[in-house]
Formats: C-alpha cells, sequence, structure tokens
C-alpha cells in the first residue's frame, strides 16, 4: 500500500510541476500524444507548398503551362499572349479571368521552384479529377507553350517528359506522344 500511494505522490508531483512550467510560458503540449498527433495531422495536410493544394485541373494545367514557358528564364510576351490566348480558347475564360489566372500561376510559380523539380507532387490532389479528354488536352497545350517560340528547347522537353511521367495514368501507351 504504502508503493501505491508513494507513486500516486510522484505523479500528482510531476503534474503540478508541469502545470507550473505550462504557467510560466514553458509549452509541455508536446507531452500530449493526442494533440501531438493533432498537430502533425494538420501540419501534414495544412503547410504544404500552395502549389501543391491545387484541386482543379484547370489549375494544375495552368501552372504547368506557365512553368513550361518560366523554364528557360523570364517569360517573353509572344509566351504570354499564347498562354492568355490558349486560356480563353480551350478553357473559355473571358480576357479578365484569363489574365487573373495567368498571375495566379505566376504567383504560385514564384513561390518555390519546386514546381519544376516535383510535378508529380502539384497533380497529387487533382489526379483522381482527371479525364482522359483533359490528358490529351494538357498535352496539347504543354505542347504548344514549348512551340511559341521555337521547337522547344531541351529543358522544356525534360519538364514535358516528367510532367507526362508524373503519374501511371499519363504514361499509358494511349496518350504518349
Amino acid at each position: 500500500m504504502h508503493i501505491i500511494l508513494a507513486l500516486l505522490g510522484v505523479i500528482v508531483t510531476i503534474l503540478i510541476l508541469l502545470n507550473r512550467l505550462q504557467e510560466n510560458g514553458l509549452d509541455v503540449g508536446w507531452l500530449n500524444p493526442f494533440s501531438w498527433n493533432r498537430r502533425r495531422r494538420y501540419r501534414l495536410e495544412h503547410d504544404l507548398n500552395p502549389a501543391f493544394k491545387l484541386d482543379s485541373p484547370m489549375d494544375v494545367v495552368a501552372l504547368y503551362m506557365f512553368s513550361v514557358a518560366k523554364v528557360d528564364g523570364e517569360i517573353s510576351r509572344e509566351q504570354k499572349e499564347k498562354i492568355l490566348e490558349l486560356f480563353k480558347s480551350e478553357f473559355h475564360l473571358n480576357h479578365h479571368d484569363a489574365v487573373a489566372l495567368l498571375s495566379s500561376s505566376a504567383h504560385l510559380f514564384g513561390q518555390t521552384d519546386d514546381v519544376i523539380g516535383n510535378p508529380q507532387k502539384v497533380i497529387e490532389r487533382s489526379y483522381d479529377k482527371f479525364t482522359s479528354e483533359q490528358v490529351q488536352s494538357l498535352f496539347y497545350l504543354l505542347d504548344e507553350v514549348s512551340k511559341v517560340e521555337s521547337s522547344g528547347s531541351e529543358i522544356q522537353k525534360k519538364l514535358i517528359s516528367s510532367i507526362k511521367s508524373a503519374s501511371p495514368k499519363f504514361t499509358s501507351e494511349k496518350w504518349s506522344n
């Protein structure tokens, strides 16, 4: 019995000390396994690069188009006009919405260079939403953007091939060029 009382006394003492530490500004919340797990899940879900949070196929394609144009350096006026033209014709957007989509893609791309390094992470959240027609349209749009100034540089071709191989759905022989 005296062992149980001593053990309870130690537990109460530790809890009082932890409470005092917390009152004085030391965070002891990491000791709680439930809140630690909740914070960890939240961090994994919400502390991502904004480019990796895209869930709309149109946003993903727009970011990929911008990436292909930007991978060589600065975007030329012709590339920008071609991208806006493709947004209007393929996505059926008016001029204001096309400019907004281009500027949001530029902002997302400007946040990080991870888009070029990890194109598969950009499409992860919207992968299931792509249809076969949208996949064909994606490849067509990427090829059109890469052909604006020339037949496409080596870096652009490498990025397009990494986008095409970003997931098994896109690497099927039916869709490859």
